[in-house]
């Protein structure tokens, strides 16, 4: 018997103005239970430096989620016609406990993933990827990783802090739960306090491209190689909007000038197709630094991109 899924609410249904603000305005459902791939929202920016507000991502993403049709015109991709997909809310962090907010995210994560379910994350800062990593070592084992960031992520401390949204990569790779020579970090770039700042990844085995070997040309070459280096094991796919020039996404925490194009981030979400993903999140949009709401659709559009390269996705001919 063929299975009923679910499809986001058209917009002759219901003008996209209306009806429920889910993430492309799919059902929503309260755990993971029977989906193949879920939206959650992590509002979490307690381990923000600079600029907060990341904590209203994901409920401006999910407004501005209104305007994607279900059928990836460029690609072919049929998401809804493959995988039952819902929007499951968000996890109820803790607002005034980083340490506590930690756990609670960690133990969201694990339940969904008890249900074979793989997340899509609307960020929230990208300390969240830390305790979500966690969650998915246990289930998968150590992951390879497409990082795409301006920022390596790996400071040993911020402020005597070990946990913060400067560090969770060198967590990560501490703890176990990455791979780094199944990992590679793209975009990184601006200024910092020392060379170990790129460097450490490096010596660790990741793979860094830094934005200027990205400018003016196009990033499909550069895919081919990360699939091949990244094999046929679990992977995770963390996508700070800052990666993205602020041209294109001003409504971020911690803006550096000379970043990618959107359709650079396209292409590079795109060439995650064929990779094993048990995870992806899209993190640090701050939309009271973006009025105009662009910041949020191109991260709603972003995700999108992610839900169609997920494994078991059907392409049509």
């Amino acid at each position: 018997m063929t299975r009923a899924l679910n499809q986001p609410l058209g917009g002759n249904q219901m003008p996209r103005f209306g009806g429920h603000a889910s993430m492309m305005r799919l059902p929503i459902q309260k755990t993971a239970a029977g989906l193949d791939a879920c939206f959650v929202g992590v509002p979490f920016d307690i381990g923000t430096s600079n600029r907060a507000g990341a904590r209203f991502g994901p409920r401006q993403i999910r407004a501005e989620s209104c305007l994607i049709r279900p059928y990836n015109m460029a690609t072919r991709a049929a998401p809804f016609d493959s995988l039952q997909v819902a929007d499951i809310g968000d996890v109820a962090i803790n607002t005034f406990n980083l340490a506590a907010s930690i756990a609670i995210i960690e133990a969201a994560y694990a339940e969904i993933l008890e249900h074979d379910t793989i997340p899509l994350t609307l960020g929230g800062d990208h300390t969240l990827t830390l305790p979500i990593l966690r969650a998915i070592s246990k289930k998968h084992g150590p992951v390879g990783m497409v990082h795409v960031d301006a920022h390596a992520d790996i400071n040993d401390a911020m402020f005597g802090e070990p946990v913060a949204h400067g560090t969770p990569f060198r967590r990560a790779i501490e703890e176990g739960l990455i791979e780094p020579g199944r990992m590679v970090q793209i975009g990184l770039r601006a200024t910092g306090y020392a060379a170990d700042d790129f460097d450490w990844p490096r010596s660790q085995g990741v793979r860094v491209v830094e934005a200027e070997a990205c400018w003016y040309q196009s990033l499909v070459p550069l895919m081919a190689e990360v699939r091949a280096q990244l094999g046929s094991g679990p992977v995770y796919l963390s996508f700070d909007i800052d990666s993205l020039d602020p041209a294109y996404a001003p409504g971020t925490g911690t803006p550096e000038i000379g970043g990618l194009s959107i359709h650079q981030g396209l292409e590079i979400i795109r060439g995650c197709r064929g990779l094993n993903l048990v995870g992806c999140d899209l993190v640090e949009v701050s939309p009271p630094y973006d009025p105009s709401g662009n910041t949020s659709l191109t991260a709603a559009n972003l995700l999108f991109e992610m839900l169609c390269v997920l494994p078991g996705v059907h392409y049509r001919s």
